[in-house]
């Protein structure tokens, strides 16, 4: 399954880089018919590869797939592993930029120049793993490291300078869409298939262009181009940014899920912690900038 944050591209979780619920079963006929385009296509009878695509098979003497040893499969524990690795990684080097880049009036430029730099490397290193056939875990873990470096300067900026208290409050709201959207998943009450998936990308990529239009607005126009990141509008961009990182969070628990069920390899819990992270990422930052212009007048 591909799905995304920032990143438009993630992959979902695999044998041999194939998609979990890929389906190439013969159909009436003997045609084969792929299913890359539908995660969640429903196992088909008589196929055993619909039902487990990480089984292997004797493709020598024909004999049908085995089920998955337990060694060296990817567990529920080892993506919590991953993912709280990566994640205190951020928080790490967040809070040393924080203490260690100061925004007061001397050095604000020094401090938001390295902040964004190092949000562009981070950005190449999520690209990078993004359209990687692997996992892998030090690009991971250098882009949470840069990526908690820009975090750090930004959080300080909006909370030294515009409200104080921001990047707590921003925090907390974070880790209550993160428990709300659990419980809902876990719950049932999110059903996270065809047409989820799909409403959830349409809706994002054209989010996401609709910033790309205001940068472009704001860089030849000046200003905030054409508003949607500022004043009553930015607030409800915000909100609306804030229920796409959530469904996220649902496309995240999805392949976490198929992957465990599936047997996907150890190592592609680093591409579960990836994702997390970058879902997290989108939502801690919209909710800064929420607060950012709700006390930006004040």
């Amino acid at each position: 399954m591909r799905s995304s944050n920032p990143v438009f591209s993630r992959r979902g979780f695999s044998r041999d880089n194939g998609y979990a619920g890929f389906n190439t079963a013969p159909q009436a006929g003997g045609a084969a018919v792929g299913t890359q385009g539908n995660p969640y296509a429903q196992p088909q009878a008589g196929n055993p590869y619909a039902q487990n695509p990480y089984a292997q098979q004797d493709l020598q003497h024909g004999a049908p797939p085995q089920a998955p040893v337990t060694t060296g499969r990817m567990t529920i524990d080892d993506v919590i592993l991953r993912t709280g690795t990566t994640l205190g990684i951020l928080v790490v080097t967040a809070a040393l930029a924080w203490a260690l880049l100061p925004v007061d009036d001397a050095n604000i430029s020094r401090s938001y120049g390295i902040g964004i730099g190092a949000a562009l490397i981070g950005m190449v290193l999520a690209f990078v793993q993004s359209f990687k056939r692997k996992a892998s875990p030090a690009l991971i873990v250098t882009y949470a490291a840069f990526e908690g470096v820009f975090l750090g300067v930004v959080s300080s900026i909006v909370d030294n300078r515009i409200a104080d208290g921001a990047a707590m409050q921003a925090v907390i709201g974070t880790l209550a869409v993160f428990a709300g959207v659990l419980v809902a998943y876990k719950a049932g009450w999110i059903r996270v298939n065809r047409r989820f998936v799909g409403f959830v990308m349409a809706a994002a990529l054209g989010f996401i262009l609709l910033m790309m239009v205001n940068l472009l607005f704001a860089v030849f126009g000046g200003g905030d181009g054409l508003g949607f990141r500022s004043g009553p509008l930015g607030v409800i961009f915000g909100v609306v940014g804030i229920l796409l990182g959530a469904c996220f969070l649902a496309l995240d628990f999805k392949q976490v899920e198929d992957g465990v069920a599936y047997g996907a390899p150890r190592e592609e819990a680093w591409l579960a912690a990836f994702g997390l992270t970058l879902t997290l990422v989108w939502i801690y930052m919209e909710f800064l900038r929420i607060i950012a212009i709700l006390n930006s007048s004040d």
